[in-house]
């Protein structure tokens, strides 16, 4: 693969030879991170769970920008229903999401593509990412991930269990 000529190379196999040619740390930080999916959160700044759950998508492999105006406007903005509610609003891939959703519900989201708005996990149900530090010794409450549909209907995505 290296010993082609670079314009016969696809943007992915540069990609490929550059990481394991051994850029080093910093360089393989930077490969990841361009590999990173997008993800952009309004939240309110004084809001601690949610720098947890953006901790917790940036673990998972998605590049976070944060505004810290707070997520009612932005919620508004798009189309998200006040019922849904949580304390964070996020857009990935021209899906919403709201709330502490696990970041293996939103990459199935990403990869199935469902005709939806997005996803929600309405309030802050403790044990949810972002809702699971040590402060909550252990705790989960039950809850669901919400797939909303652009009629502002919805249906239970995911069902996790509480302990």
């Amino acid at each position: 693969m290296l010993l082609q000529s670079p314009r016969f190379l696809s943007r992915r196999q540069a990609l490929l030879g550059l990481m394991g040619a051994g850029m080093g740390v910093g360089g393989s930080a930077w490969a990841a991170k361009e590999l990173a999916t997008p993800l952009t959160v309004w939240k309110d700044p004084q809001c601690g769970c949610c720098g947890d759950w953006i901790d917790h998508m940036k673990t998972h492999g998605f590049a976070i920008t944060v505004h810290d105006t707070g997520n009612a406007a932005a919620r508004t903005r798009l189309g998200l229903d006040r019922r849904y509610a949580s304390c964070h609003t996020a857009l990935v891939g021209g899906y919403v999401l709201e709330g502490h959703v696990p970041a293996g519900d939103v990459r199935r989201l990403l990869k199935e593509k469902p005709v939806a708005l997005g996803l929600a996990v309405p309030g802050m149900p403790v044990g949810s990412p972002g809702m699971d530090g040590p402060v909550y010794k252990g705790q989960r409450d039950p809850y669901d991930v919400l797939l909303v549909g652009r009629d502002g209907r919805s249906r239970v995505f995911t069902s996790y269990a509480g302990a």
